[in-house]
């Protein structure tokens, strides 16, 4: 079986259909989203819609869903251009669209599965705490009862291992670096697989459909291939440009637009 992850669409449509796209002619049709369906872009709506009409397996919450759904005006943690956004978007849901989004669990088993899935972290996933480093993939481990943890929020694609007990030695944990690096121009599409080991852990950081944020613009996402036992990260192209003139056009921050250009 295979699944598609995607975390962190953030309303951005023409990523979101060049990635379902993508699924489309890989031959998959499971989904599982790892939060932020909506906030910073100028197509929430049309986005949460999408995401509704799939085959979407398992879903959780992420934090701008949360704000997003709910009464808080303050979003303490917030910078102005992202309450801005999440203020916007209230007004383009319907009630039904946040009661939806309100429901959404914050961790998650996948049934069938041996994947655990999450927005920000195992641990305290309500506080949406960032995983960027082997301390804090440490922390998340100590919550991690199944072979995969996918997670989102930093919009930066990552991932870790956690070795059997007979060859942990001193470094128990390891972060596999070629999972984050990237060999191309940022122009064609880019792909790289992990194999998925028995007796191993792995968290995993899918990255960014709709805002990446590790320098390179292109949509990210992942396909876990539950048979051949491997998970291979997608790097694509999509309409930036459109993406752009419609956040001008709704009268968000002109930074949103400009900060997807430069993937960061």
């Amino acid at each position: 079986m295979k699944y598609a992850i995607l975390s962190d669409i953030h309303a951005n449509y023409e990523a979101l259909t060049a990635v379902l796209n993508k699924c489309a002619e890989i031959g998959v049709t499971d989904f599982i989203s790892l939060g932020d369906i909506v906030g910073y872009n100028a197509n929430p709506k049309e986005c949460l819609d999408l995401m509704r009409s799939l085959n979407l397996i398992a879903a959780v919450k992420g934090n701008h869903d949360e704000y997003v759904s709910n009464n808080d005006e303050v979003m303490e943690g917030f910078n102005p251009h992202a309450r801005a956004a999440v203020l916007w978007t209230k007004a383009q849901l319907s009630e039904e669209d946040r009661a939806w989004l309100a429901g959404l669990p914050m961790r998650l088993t996948v049934r069938g599965t041996t994947v655990t899935i999450v927005h920000a972290t195992l641990d305290s996933p309500d506080t949406w705490g960032y995983i960027f480093d082997l301390h804090q993939a440490t922390d998340n481990f100590t919550y991690q009862f199944t072979q995969l943890c996918f997670c989102g929020h930093s919009h930066v694609p990552l991932a870790f291992c956690k070795k059997p007990v007979a060859l942990r030695a001193a470094k128990p944990i390891d972060e596999i670096p070629e999972w984050s690096g990237t060999d191309m121009d940022k122009i064609g599409e880019e792909t790289i697989t992990l194999n998925i080991e028995a007796g191993y852990r792995y968290l995993i950081n899918v990255g960014s459909v709709g805002q990446p944020r590790n320098r390179d613009p292109r949509a990210s996402f992942a396909i876990y291939d539950s048979d051949a036992k491997t998970v291979t990260r997608y790097r694509i192209p999509y309409d930036l440009r459109t993406t752009q003139e419609k956040i001008l056009q709704a009268g968000l921050p002109e930074h949103l637009a400009n900060r997807l250009e430069n993937g960061k």
